[in-house]
């Protein structure tokens, strides 16, 4: 079980950073090594560093556990939606713009048209008006004979070669009149030709402005949708994440609540400890190498030392070895002793202090955690190798594994110091 400090309030990288940090720097030649460790010694820290990593979440309750895996949940769905809501508000800004752009081009295509069709009224207008004049014309001309016979006419009655030049040049002139208002009439009408088609050409254009206005709207209209949808999911992601974040508080409330109650009773046993200690005489003098076995055969999975918490972002102290083994294994007395006290726990689930007694003038207790149970009970007397209890994943625990604690005279050392 890790201990949280009162006075340690200061936040170091997490456990997973640091992991990843230790990974990296293997990467770096061995010359450059500030620590003068070799490759492997180098890669077996960082291997050490990743399975505590991966067991530091034993530190905390289930429900603390879930709680925390909510609130993430909720910070990445969060994120991730007030990415898409980014995403839609600019893809309809720039849908805004190519709207307004439309518009415009609408407006000056209508605008054409307008100015077309009033240029195809007036040269209606005023083809109708030459229609008219040239009819007049046309009559005056007739009104006294045909321009050809006038001219034979006159060359019959012509007295000198003056007289027929003069005549001649007054039948061109009448003639070139009539042919001149045919010529201007035919020219008028090409002209409302002209205009006829720059009116349909205009027409074209505006209906199809109008077409892709009209489309664009659709897609305008389902960008809107998707930006107020995409508004709605982070309202209510933001109020999921608050409820999530006051689940966690209540949690790790009920959390330190225990952990405090814990400390309470690990306290009421180190004076037992202490009280124990000052009474004994004797007890073992000499060397400790081959005094104990180890509790159970597993590997370790997180090793005794100070690091920082997962959730609580405490820095503290993780005050055993974490041994992973299955659930029902048995847990072995690693040398003789007493049993001084068997309890529940919230944070380690199962208790049990074995006193070791005095050995090189130091009281040495064993205590194991997390248990499914125990066989034996307080006061009891076991000896090396007899089963105290078997594996289990009580108290705040993801999985099977015993959490094993060494105390010397009542303060928690590294286990493996002791152990084969």
């Amino acid at each position: 079980m890790r201990l949280f400090p009162r006075t340690a309030r200061r936040r170091l990288v997490a456990a997973t950073a640091a992991c990843t940090l230790a990974l990296g720097a293997l990467a770096v030649p061995l010359a450059l090594a500030d620590d003068g460790k070799d490759l492997k010694d180098r890669q077996k820290d960082a291997q050490h560093q990743v399975k505590a990593a991966e067991q530091d979440l034993d530190e905390s309750s289930s429900r603390l556990r879930r709680a925390h895996q909510a609130v993430e949940r909720a910070r990445t769905a969060l994120h991730s939606a007030r990415s898409d809501l980014k995403v839609a508000k600019a893809k309809l800004a720039a849908a805004q713009v190519r709207d307004d752009q439309m518009q415009q081009r609408l407006e000056e295509a209508e605008a054409r048209l307008q100015t077309a069709q009033q240029d195809l009224a007036d040269g209606t207008a005023a083809l109708a008006a030459q229609r008219l004049t040239l009819t007049d014309t046309i009559t005056d001309i007739y009104e006294g004979d045909d321009p050809a016979l006038l001219g034979f006419s006159s060359l019959m009655k012509s007295r000198s070669t003056a007289d027929l030049t003069r005549q001649q040049a007054f039948n061109d002139v009448v003639v070139n009149r009539q042919s001149n208002a045919y010529a201007d009439l035919h020219a008028a009408e090409v002209l409302l030709q002209v205009r006829e088609h720059q009116v349909q050409t205009a027409r074209d254009d505006v209906e199809a402005q109008r077409a892709e206005a009209a489309e664009h709207l659709v897609t305008m209209q389902g960008l809107r949708e998707d930006s107020r949808a995409a508004l709605e999911k982070v309202e209510a992601l933001v109020v999921s994440r608050i409820a999530a974040g006051e689940a966690a508080t209540k949690a790790r409330q009920r959390d330190l609540r225990d952990l405090r109650e814990a400390k309470k009773r690990e306290q009421h046993v180190r004076q037992l400890i202490l009280a124990a200690a000052r009474r004994s005489r004797g007890g073992y003098n000499g060397p400790t190498n081959g005094l104990f076995i180890r509790p159970v055969p597993g590997a370790i999975t997180s090793p005794f030392g100070y690091r920082e918490h997962p959730i609580y972002h405490y820095w503290g102290l993780h005050d055993g070895t974490d041994f992973g083994v299955s659930c029902g294994e048995n847990m072995r007395a690693i040398a003789g002793g007493t049993v001084i006290a068997k309890f529940w726990s919230n944070v380690y689930g199962n208790r049990l202090y074995l006193s070791l007694g005095n050995i090189n003038g130091k009281n040495i207790t064993a205590v194991y955690n997390h248990a499914t149970g125990y066989r034996v009970g307080v006061g009891d007397h076991v000896s090396q190798g007899e089963t105290v209890g078997y594996v289990g994943s009580t108290g705040w625990s993801t999985g099977c594994h015993l959490h094993f604690t060494i105390l010397v005279n009542g303060t928690a050392v590294d286990p493996m110091k002791w152990l084969p």
